[in-house]
């Protein structure tokens, strides 16, 4: 209150200077006086009617600005949080791509080697099939050539015979083994 006595009185001077000391127009000092009684009271009435809830109002808003201040604060203690966070993911996801591709590193070399163990087994497999095959093949071969041999022997043996024995040795010897062979 004591502030707003001494502005008053300031402007007052401010405007009694103005004039600059003509002597013609003086300041009236009664009047002045009671207007500036009138204004403390005013203010004084303001004061005692109002003072509380202005003095409220001044506190209400530096409470809500501390409050807004501290829900700042809190937002950016959470933000940071948060940023540490993703941080700490985007590191994470890292470990964990490398884990992947070991992973599916270790996995194909896996399946790398069941295909070699299994292309090796049937390639085995082939071989010994291959090897049955040609004994086979083989042997069915020997037969025919010993079939063939044999009847070339026969024809042989018959040339000779023919050639050798007469016609009444052929036919005893005919008569002879015919006897054996009904007989066994």
């Amino acid at each position: 209150m004591a502030g707003t006595v001494f502005s008053v009185l300031l402007i007052a001077s401010v405007a009694f200077a103005a004039h600059g000391g003509e002597g013609e127009h003086s300041i009236p000092w009664g009047n002045f006086a009671l207007r500036v009684l009138n204004l403390v009271l005013f203010i004084g009435v303001i004061y005692k009617f109002a003072g509380s809830k202005i003095a409220g109002l001044f506190k209400g808003r530096r409470a809500g600005i501390k409050q807004e201040l501290d829900d700042l604060q809190a937002r950016k203690e959470t933000a940071e949080k948060k940023l540490q966070d993703v941080e700490q993911s985007i590191a994470n996801l890292e470990q964990e791509k490398e884990a992947i591709l070991a992973e599916a590193k270790e996995q194909g070399e896996a399946i790398k080697q069941s295909i070699i163990q299994k292309a090796e087994e049937s390639a085995e497999v082939i071989r010994s099939q291959a090897k049955v095959s040609a004994e086979q093949e083989a042997a069915v071969a020997l037969e025919e050539m010993r079939a063939e041999l044999a009847d070339k022997v026969v024809e042989a043996a018959e040339k000779i015979v023919q050639s050798k024995l007469t016609k009444t040795q052929h036919e005893n010897l005919v008569d002879e083994y015919l006897t054996k062979v009904v007989l066994n």
